[in-house]
């Protein structure tokens, strides 16, 4: 006799996971890496999205760096006490104050990891097939769109100041990989403190302490040259130094890199690699 034809497949003796699987199908090797781009853009686009609730946070981060190219580099411009060789400090200072305010904007990104696991939301997150990497690495990146708007704010403070600027279509693409690198590094590692102190009072004290020695301990307004050698060992493991590097050869007309484009890309891509795969491994401990 055969088989009732409105019978559930389990009732005709097929394994009970006969529906979940598909017969005579394989799965595309690139599925898997396009799911995780896919659900990586999702934790982006939310990430940004926060910013419609607050768009007064890109004016107010511009307050800084407008006070740093204004007071700090009009003054130092007209005493000369740091060696720049030809290029003059006003145009030296401006591809730093832009990896600080890149640096300023990140290092702080992580205390809405804070705020979203007093909410419940984190739980939710991890509760979901969203692998642990594609949320570190949606946040670490939605870091980088944000920081694309400090670049614009320092890049009209510069035209203003007259500062000496490269036009090139490849150079500013150039910034803009480096905007996104950077704010990328810095913030999985501010998603590393948060997953790892987990109070905002905490993480913010930790934020403050260090984003002064990143700041300093790199050659963002004056010279490796002229450093002490301490600080030169400090400044070669600092990622804003090969930030500040990329950026004053891609931003100013004449520009060069002292160490290296390829070595200032590659230390930022390694360095945030690494953090973002540190920052998934301790992930699950935002719910606890």
């Amino acid at each position: 006799m055969k088989g009732n034809p409105i019978m559930k497949p389990q009732e005709q003796g097929a394994p009970p996971d006969a529906l979940a699987r598909p017969t005579g199908r394989k799965k595309s090797p690139f599925s898997g890496i396009a799911s995780f781009v896919n659900k990586t853009l999702v934790i982006i686009i939310l990430e940004v999205r926060k910013l419609r609730h607050d768009p007064t946070e890109l004016f107010t981060r511009a307050v800084q760096p407008a006070l740093w190219l204004l007071v700090f580099g009009e003054v130092f411009s007209r005493v000369r006490a740091i060696p720049t060789g030809n290029i003059p400090y006003l145009d030296f200072l401006a591809p730093g104050i832009l990896a600080q305010s890149v640096l300023f904007i990140a290092i702080f990104g992580g205390i809405s990891l804070i705020w979203e696991r007093d909410l419940g939301i984190v739980h939710k997150f991890l509760a979901s097939p969203t692998p642990r990497g594609a949320l570190a690495l949606g946040k670490a990146l939605s870091g980088g769109v944000r920081a694309l708007s400090q670049a614009i704010i320092v890049y009209l403070l510069a035209l203003i100041l007259g500062v000496h600027m490269n036009w090139n279509p490849i150079a500013l693409v150039g910034v803009i990989v480096a905007v996104i690198m950077a704010a990328a590094t810095f913030s999985a590692f501010s998603l590393c403190i948060a997953l790892t102190v987990k109070t905002r009072e905490r993480f913010m004290g930790i934020g403050q302490v260090l984003t002064m020695p990143f700041f300093f301990a790199s050659s963002a307004i004056y010279p490796i040259s002229i450093m002490p050698s301490w600080l030169k060992v400090i400044a070669h493991a600092n990622p804003l130094t090969y930030t500040v590097d990329a950026l004053r050869a891609l931003m100013l007309a004449n520009g060069t890199s002292t160490l290296g484009l390829g070595l200032d890309f590659g230390v930022l891509f390694g360095a945030m690699v690494v953090l973002v795969i540190i920052a998934a491994k301790l992930y699950p401990r935002a719910a606890t």
